[in-house]
């Protein structure tokens, strides 16, 4: 394994971590603050924007790139 595989590897299971932590994160603040179904739909939906557009990026300057 060259040192390139080994930083992509890296870099695609940090992110990774990082995205399904924050999920857990916006999960466990909608369930101590008993937002309830609605409340953690929005939760999931506005925090989960955020994610989905930095994954989004990746993909898009991945496809132009190469």
């Amino acid at each position: 394994m060259t040192i390139d595989q080994f930083e992509s590897w890296s870099l695609v299971l940090g992110i990774g971590g990082l995205i399904v932590f924050m999920l857990f994160i916006v999960w466990d603040l909608a369930k101590t603050s008993k937002a309830g179904r609605f409340g953690t739909f929005i939760l999931f939906l506005a925090l989960g924007l955020g994610l989905l557009g930095f994954v989004i990026k990746t993909v898009l300057v991945e496809i132009v790139l190469h």
